[in-house]
Formats: C-alpha cells, sequence, structure tokens
C-alpha cells in the first residue's frame, strides 16, 4: 500500500502523523511511504531522519493525498476537500459529529474515514484518544491557571488568582466537567498546583474511583443541573470534558450558569472539538485563543496538544502505528473483518455515513457497516 503524511495546515498544528520508527516499520512491511517535506520540523523531525528510515519525500501536499491511505493528525481543512479521492483511507482524528460540511464531503467524495476517536476496544477504551485526552487535560490547568493571572493582556484580564493561593490566602476553585481520562488529568495537575478540586461526572462508579485515587483530596458530585449549576457559580476556573464517543458533545452549561461566575474567571472547554460543552463556547486557534462572553474568560481551542507538538506527536503514534500496520497490511476492509475496534473507527464507507452518532448530529441518513 502507498500511506501519505501530509504536513498539517490548520493554524499551529506542528504535530504529524507518522514519525521515522513508523515509516520504518511500514517499509519493513513492504508499504510505500510518501512524506510531505517539512512535515516533521513542527515536532522536531527533520526530513533527513523521514529518509533514513525509508520514506520517499514528496515536494507538494497533493503528491502525500494521492496515496492510498492518508494518515494525519486532524480533521481535513477547506483547502484540503479537493485532493481526497474516491476509496482513499483516511486515517486520523475526524470529530465528524461537529463538521457537518466535512461529513457531507467525505461521503460525496466515497472516502473511507477511519475515526482515531471512535475506534474502541472490547473493553470500551478509546486508545486513540487517551493520549491526547491526557495531555489537553494536563495542559487545560496550565492554560486556566495563566488566563486567571491579571497582567497577561491589557484590555483582557484574568481575576489575578493564583490557583494555589499562598498561607493565609484561600486558593483558587477548580470544577472540572467529566471525570474520565482528559478530567482526571485536570484535576491531577490542578491539585498538584494546590487548587480546590471539585469532579462532576455522571457515573456513581467513576465518582467512586476518583476520590479513591485521589485519596479524598477532590469534592466529587454526580452530574445534575443543581449541581453544576451551584458548582460552576462559584468557580474560578470551569474545565469542560465531557465525552460521548463519536458523538456532539451535550451542552450542561447554560449561558446563564456562565453569567452567574464571577467575571475574569475562565472557562477552558476541552471538549470544543465534539462541539463543547458550554454554550458560550465556539472553536478558537492557538492564534487567537480567548474571547470574553459574559465577562468570563474562554479558551476553546480546539487543538490543544499541538502547543506541545513533540511531546504529543510521539505519544499519539505510539498508539496509532499498530492499527495503522493492520489497515496496511489487510486493507481496509478486511482489517475491519478482523478487528472490531478498527470496525468501530469507521465513520464514513462507499458514500454512506456509518457511525450512528455522527449521523444524528447532522441529521442524516445512517447506513450500518457491511463490509
Amino acid at each position: 500500500m502507498i500511506i501519505g503524511v501530509p504536513k498539517e495546515i490548520k493554524n499551529r498544528e506542528n504535530r504529524v502523523g507518522l514519525v521515522p520508527s513508523g515509516v520504518r516499520a511500514l517499509s519493513a512491511k513492504g508499504h510505500k511511504v510518501l512524506v510531505e517535506k517539512g512535515a516533521g520540523v513542527g515536532s522536531g523531525i527533520p526530513d533527513e531522519a523521514y529518509q533514513k528510515a525509508g520514506a520517499t519525500l514528496v515536494p507538494k501536499a497533493m503528491d502525500a493525498w494521492s496515496a492510498d491511505m492518508v494518515i494525519k493528525v486532524k480533521e481535513p481543512l477547506t483547502a484540503e476537500f479537493e485532493l481526497l479521492r474516491p476509496n482513499q483511507i483516511l486515517f486520523t482524528y475526524l470529530h465528524l459529529a461537529a463538521e457537518k460540511k466535512l461529513t457531507e464531503v467525505l461521503v460525496e467524495k466515497k472516502v473511507t474515514g477511519i475515526a482515531y476517536e471512535t475506534i474502541q476496544e472490547k473493553d470500551l477504551s478509546l486508545p486513540l484518544l487517551r493520549p491526547m485526552s491526557e495531555v489537553a487535560g494536563r495542559m487545560s490547568a496550565q492554560v486556566g491557571a495563566f488566563y486567571l493571572q491579571s497582567s497577561w493582556g491589557s484590555s483582557q484580564t484574568g481575576k489575578g488568582i493564583l490557583l494555589g493561593g499562598v498561607p493565609g490566602v484561600i486558593p483558587g476553585k477548580v470544577v472540572v466537567l467529566g471525570g474520565g481520562v482528559a478530567g482526571s488529568h485536570a484535576a491531577k495537575v490542578a491539585l498538584g498546583m494546590g487548587a480546590i478540586v471539585t469532579i462532576i461526572d455522571q457515573d456513581a462508579r467513576r465518582l467512586e474511583y476518583l476520590e479513591h485515587i485521589f485519596g479524598g483530596r477532590v469534592l466529587t458530585l454526580m452530574s445534575n443541573i443543581d449541581n453544576i449549576e451551584e458548582s460552576v457559580s462559584k468557580a474560578d476556573l470551569l474545565i469542560g470534558s465531557v465525552l460521548l464517543p463519536g458523538a456532539k458533545a451535550p451542552k450542561l452549561v447554560s449561558r446563564q450558569t456562565v453569567a452567574s461566575m464571577s467575571p475574569g474567571s475562565v472557562v477552558v472547554d476541552i471538549a470544543v472539538d465534539q462541539g463543547g460543552c458550554v454554550e458560550t463556547c465556539h472553536p478558537t486557534s492557538h492564534e487567537n485563543p480567548t474571547f470574553i462572553e459574559e465577562g468570563v474568560i474562554h479558551y476553546c481551542v480546539t487543538n490543544m496538544p499541538g502547543a506541545v507538538s513533540r511531546t504529543s506527536t510521539y505519544a499519539l503514534t505510539n498508539v496509532t502505528l499498530r492499527y495503522a500496520l493492520e489497515i496496511a497490511d489487510r486493507g481496509a476492509e478486511e482489517a475491519g473483518k478482523s478487528s472490531l475496534a478498527i470496525q468501530k473507527g469507521f465513520n464514513t464507507y462507499q458514500g454512506k455515513v456509518v457511525h450512528q452518532a455522527v449521523a444524528d448530529a447532522h441529521g442524516l441518513s445512517f447506513s450500518p457497516l457491511s463490509l
């Protein structure tokens, strides 16, 4: 199989879909890997490293996109739509529940879209989402602490709060909405900073687990309207980390609840690439990461891990390579037949939406996957 690795074009997205060791592993199986020149530079990987591993460097994006399978990090942007081809395999984060136009394009062009975020193992884990959730979760507490400062901008300033406080002064209050991978890592970093942390989740067993692993140092609450409204209104920093695999994130925090937060508070919505779980949120970029709604600072960057590209690239490719090899060796259809996890990764196939949550998000026709 011919595999293409184009350079990411999303704003300040410096990650890359494959590292040299992955090229070496695919080449050893007889596959040809086309890497666009400069694709790995943002992650500290020079072109020479890819050449040494056996890749063929190509000068233009269209050359990498001419491959049988394209391995990326982020979903194709409008400028890349024309590069998509019928029966091409696209293996990347797609987040189609928040991308109706892209969904329609993949269907129209009959692209086999296999999404990292919906590949799911028998134990219901999401192995290709986990490492980036860990990164985004840890980053969310750091980012929130920064924007709570009163000195980071001239017109946009935070409450002037140090999350950990100092002796004699109460620490900052952090509310984490969703106690999954991202949420637990956000709580871990916030606790490390010395903040007072509340985690809200709908799974009682998960809350029991979190209370156990954090040694009772976090307050855990069952997710309901009363608990969300009361906790968020008192929060200095709200971190949204709600996930429904492949589906649009539910809006759990209303505009009215955001308005109840004190001016200069901060919202970091990790779930924004799936539509966001806070009503006042909309996608932003690393170039213009924040905006103010209801007096509250919102940070809603859709590719947060791109800011720590080297760490993120290696963490991601550590887990994607196994599945990429299986797809390359067997072809998408056979890989889907032999692996239920890969089968669940199929979002579009032969001109149809084959993931229920994606179809439901856009009111499109759903077709059960038939390989």
